[in-house]
């Protein structure tokens, strides 16, 4: 028994010396300052730019009373589809009703008169034919004629008047969309002069994105496809990227641009139109406009060989004197997951560090591999690791 403690002590021995550990860096330690390292290289890769976004309907209208009494029916719901003509509200319509009554016995009295005018006129005609009367008496049986005319006229315009207030009661839809906000509700008092619409009529069947380039972008695309109207025919399809994070599932496409640039942003507005069949999108709404573009000597690093500071990245770049210097970077805010697209901070031919970076320090040397011969050493780490993990057989042998 004696015998097999000794032996099993021996063999923990040899084999703890031969595997050494890990370090709390996260680099497996080999017992020298060994680390992958990667010389820079240009690649093609599919770039793209943000710009941020409004979103509204192709036409937003909004819904004014023309008179002024309480709402008595409601007749729709915020965000019902509506359609051109369909009614929207109805205000108390009893005094508007009253006066076209009014206006219309108006109209039948002016008639009646005119009548009666018309009559006395004709008849001082004849008498004035047969020398009864004199001119005065006839010119004056005209002029209360013409003045019976005017008085008819006068009424039927207030009668037309009285009859579109009245009408005005029942607010309809002037074209088709979605109904918005509903701020006034059956029993609120609205006029003309109301601060707030009715409600908002959106037509959001296609929506139109605005958002805007600066000035240099604007004449770089101009003059790479050799005019305004080229450069937005030429444009890319542009995607939506919402509010949640997520790209809109319907591309877009650039229609206008503004021919006039903000003296005090520098910038120029452009409008790219979405189809919007699932009314997934809202006037008013927010987002950003994702323009793709290729580049064929873009910057690709692993996304291990990028330290990430609060929003700051940083690499450890490797000099001639394989010392390595702590330098920050830009990345592309879009990535796969797995690797970054460098846009400033590295060239083309420097050396990075790819592996093991949380080991590193500023000015630290190091002893550059090629990421193959760090592959290598790591399977036989983990080969050691593995034969570690066998003392416990071992163990369980000895004590048997």
């Amino acid at each position: 028994m004696t015998k097999n403690k000794f032996l099993l002590f021996a063999a923990l021995a040899a084999m703890l010396v031969s595997c050494g550990g890990k370090k709390s860096s996260g680099k497996p330690d080999f017992g020298d300052n060994e680390y992958a390292v990667r010389t820079i290289g240009a690649q093609s890769a599919e770039l793209q730019t943000t710009y941020p976004a409004t979103i509204k309907g192709v036409q937003d209208v909004e819904i004014r009373p023309k008179v002024s009494g309480f709402i008595t029916k409601l007749c729709v719901k915020e965000g019902q589809a509506v359609k051109a003509g369909q009614l929207l509200f109805v205000i108390d319509n009893v005094t508007y009703a009253a006066a076209a009554r009014q206006a219309a016995a108006a109209v039948n009295s002016a008639k009646a008169q005119l009548n009666t005018a018309r009559l006395t006129y004709n008849n001082n005609l004849k008498l004035f034919k047969n020398n009864v009367i004199g001119s005065y008496e006839l010119q004056s049986a005209k002029n209360s004629m013409e003045a019976a005319a005017a008085a008819l006229a006068q009424a039927e315009a207030s009668y037309v008047s009285a009859k579109e207030n009245l009408s005005f009661c029942y607010v309809t839809s002037p074209a088709s969309g979605v109904i918005g906000d509903l701020p006034y509700r059956v029993g609120a008092l609205v006029s003309a002069s109301s601060q707030q619409p009715l409600t908002t009529v959106s037509n959001i069947s296609t929506m139109q994105v605005y958002f805007s380039m600066t000035e240099k972008e604007l004449l770089d695309m101009t003059k790479t496809a050799g005019g305004l109207h080229a450069a937005i025919n030429d444009y890319p399809a542009v995607k939506l990227q919402l509010a949640d994070g997520t790209i809109y599932e319907h591309p877009g496409h650039v229609a206008t641009v503004s021919g006039v640039i903000d003296p005090t942003t520098g910038s120029v507005s452009m409008r790219a139109d979405f189809p919007n069949p699932q009314h997934l999108l809202k006037s008013g709404g927010s987002g950003s406009i994702v323009v793709p573009h290729t580049s064929s000597s873009a910057i690709i690093i692993p996304q291990d060989a990028v330290a990430q500071v609060q929003d700051k990245h940083f690499v450890y770049v490797v000099g001639n004197d394989n010392k390595v210097k702590y330098t920050a970077v830009t990345v592309d805010p879009k990535d796969d997951g797995k690797t970054y697209i460098i846009t400033s901070g590295l060239k083309v031919g420097d050396r990075i560090v790819v592996n093991g970076i949380s080991s590193l320090s500023d000015g630290m040397q190091i002893k550059p591999v090629t990421e193959a011969q760090y592959q290598e050493k790591l399977k036989k780490t983990e080969q050691m690791g593995a034969d570690q993990g066998d003392l416990q057989k071992l163990k369980k042998d000895f004590g048997k």
